[in-house]
């Protein structure tokens, strides 16, 4: 594996010895990989997040190996450029529309749906993300997402918020893969958490969904629109809906996986990795898939308090909890701890099988009842 990154300096040697690119810049980064690749034998191109897949679909047309179009990689990764193609292609989608941050925030409300919801145009893991009910709710909530999107992106993501109509109904996560242009299942995760707002912590995910099987044929349906509208054909999907009795409405399809290490609750030992399949679709080599035989979830830890995180005590109790296989904390003590809207971090996991979805459910619960983060206040030192 070789590694690209902006790890000049890193202290992990995959990343120091690879082959060190400017991502803020895509000729200069493909310039270099190209460069790079006349003494390498590539043989498959992966983009690690969705920052980079557009960048990994330009290499991998120039080294002529399995990709998606770059402008289809770039579609999934900019939520407005997302919603205004999907909808004109009729696909279903929540009804939306930009608002500029430089511009009067009162007139602007003008004919908004309440309640709606602010997001970053291209911010992950529910950062950023507000739901509000009316005019007051939403002005105080752009103010304060003005901040949070203050150093990222270029000027026009820093100065643009998508807004949506707030839509009613369970959320769902789909996990599969195209090949030659057709979507495969692995699984449909339900969560089990209402995501009512103001925020969107997402905590629970479990499989094999309780919806009805006509629903899910639904999702599949309305992600293969979503696939074809964009002109993917290869690789991971991963997609997030909305669904009621009226549609399932498409909140994101990304061609990567799913994030953080919330993959390993799909992982079935020597039958199936999902990281395996993903360098197969890359490579263009055979894929095989197996779905899990038992029901299997995986809990992203939510940050309740912001602050510095002094320990994690009820560690133990918690590994001890029936069906639950692993608890992973990833942030080490002496780290920050951002709750949302500003964070977009998960200080651990933990995941649990068992015969059915309710007890991966309540094992994951119980196990994360038993844990206590001992924080300590940020402070801030003033120049005078």
């Amino acid at each position: 594996m070789i590694v690209a990154s902006k790890g000049e300096y890193s202290l992990i040697s995959e990343v120091y010895e690879g082959i060190h690119i400017d991502l803020d810049s895509h000729d200069n980064a493909l310039k270099t990989i190209i460069d790079k690749s006349k003494s390498l034998n590539i043989v498959g191109i992966l983009g690690s997040d969705d920052s980079t897949v557009e960048l990994a679909a330009k290499v991998a047309n120039v080294l002529k190996l399995p990709h998606n179009p770059p402008e289809a990689a770039r579609l999934t990764m900019r939520k407005d450029l997302a919603r205004a193609h999907l909808s004109l292609d009729n696909c279903s989608v929540p009804i939306h529309c930009l608002i500029s941050l430089e511009d009067s925030l009162d007139r602007q409300t003008a004919g908004l749906p309440w309640p709606c919801v602010i997001k970053p145009l291209n911010l992950s893991a529910s950062r950023g993300v507000i739901r509000v009910n009316n005019k007051d709710e939403f002005i105080s909530a752009c103010q304060r997402i003005k901040k949070i999107i203050s150093d990222t992106g270029d000027d026009f993501e820093r100065n643009h918020v998508l807004i949506e109509e707030y839509i009613e109904g369970a959320e769902v996560a789909f996990e599969g893969y195209l090949q030659n242009g057709n979507l495969h299942t692995l699984v449909i995760f339900d969560k089990p958490d209402p995501l009512t707002g103001p925020f969107f912590e997402e905590t629970i995910y479990v499989t094999p969904s309780s919806l009805d099987e006509n629903i899910q044929i639904k999702i599949k349906q309305r992600i293969e629109e979503a696939c074809r509208s964009y002109g993917l054909t290869t690789g991971p999907i991963h997609a997030e809906l909305r669904v009621n009795q009226e549609d399932a409405f498409i909140l994101e399809v990304a061609s990567r996986t799913i994030g953080g290490d919330c993959a390993r609750s799909l992982d079935s030992g020597a039958d199936f990795n999902l990281e395996e399949l993903v360098v197969s679709l890359a490579t263009g080599n055979q894929v095989e898939t197996k779905a899990p035989e038992n029901a299997r979830g995986v809990m992203m830890i939510p940050i309740k308090q912001s602050g510095i995180l002094r320990r994690v005590e009820g560690l133990a109790a918690a590994r001890k909890t029936p069906h639950v296989d692993k608890v992973d904390i990833v942030i080490r003590e002496g780290n920050e701890l951002i709750a949302l809207p500003e964070g977009n971090q998960y200080p651990g996991y933990i995941f649990a099988q068992a015969q059915t979805p309710a007890e991966v459910v309540s094992a994951l619960r119980k196990a994360y009842e038993q844990l206590n983060f001992v924080m300590a206040p940020v402070i801030q030192l003033l120049k005078e």
